[in-house]
């Protein structure tokens, strides 16, 4: 056999073996930048924002953390000068799409906190994603508390 042939064949075995390990995280669901606005004392709410992209058509569909008695995906927009907020059953996920939970748009809102959200501060995040036709994802981050990024929005 060929010194060529051979190197031909060990490169194939390598990315037969790699190729499985490889496959799932390029097929995963991310989640980028998730951060918290800092609250001050006995503010019993917090906003938390991130984006998320999907490799497939899904929706977002819960959000729990253990930093609050309870949390929802919200939608805030303006009706005729008036801010509305609102709690949203999911949040659809178009493949290969971002989509952005930011200020002044689609959002966490975490509710009854159990201590206030300090700057530096890592809050736990669990988010249910379900993709058409399949089972419900969890999947868990950590939001990183930001400073000063009150801008009278949640």
């Amino acid at each position: 056999m060929s010194r060529l042939l051979r190197a031909a064949l060990r490169l194939s075995l390598i990315a037969v073996v790699l190729a499985p390990a490889a496959a799932p995280a390029a097929d995963a669901i991310r989640v980028l930048d998730p951060w918290a606005r800092a609250t001050v004392p006995g503010q019993k709410v917090g906003g938390v924002y991130m984006e998320i992209v999907s490799p497939r058509d899904a929706r977002l569909v819960g959000v729990s953390s253990p930093a609050a008695g309870s949390a929802e995906v919200h939608s805030m927009t303006m009706d005729g000068g008036t801010m509305r907020m609102r709690a949203v059953e999911a949040l659809d996920l178009p493949a290969g799409t971002p989509v952005k939970l930011a200020p002044g748009g689609y959002h966490v809102m975490l509710f009854d906190l159990k201590k206030p959200l300090v700057a530096r501060q890592k809050v736990p995040l669990t988010l249910v994603i379900e993709e058409t036709g399949k089972r419900a994802h969890r999947i868990t981050v950590n939001a990183i508390v930001r400073a000063g990024e009150h801008d009278g929005q949640h």
